[in-house]
């Protein structure tokens, strides 16, 4: 019985942006809008808020939180989103230094504590 060959898969290390990695337009944008609606599903989740009360909190209607929950970003700007985050009691910090050597581009990073 001869043995089956093995296909053997590529591996590709991801660079820490899967929206880069998949070559979508304006990837550090709509990572640091994920990274940014995860801060702020965590804090509606630890507060255990309906969205009807979420909404009344961020001054928007419950629709736009059901998006904002299931990560459909679109309509919103990485500003409104740390709009929310302070509206829910957050701090921003936001600190600009050079890229590392040998980096053409600089980049964007968000860390929630």
């Amino acid at each position: 019985m001869a043995q089956a060959k093995r296909k053997r898969s590529k591996v590709e290390v991801s660079s820490g942006n899967v929206f880069a990695d998949l070559k979508l337009p304006d990837a550090e944008e709509r990572q640091t809008k994920v990274q940014l609606a995860v801060a702020i599903q965590k804090e509606l989740s630890a507060r255990n808020w309906s969205q009807a009360e979420a909404a009344a909190v961020l001054g928007i209607n419950q629709p736009k939180v059901s998006a904002l929950l299931k990560f459909r970003l679109e309509g919103f700007s990485v500003e409104r989103l740390m709009t929310f985050l302070t509206t829910l009691g957050n701090d921003i910090e936001i600190t600009i230094r050079p890229s590392r050597r040998g980096q053409k581009l600089g980049r964007i990073v968000v860390e929630a504590a």
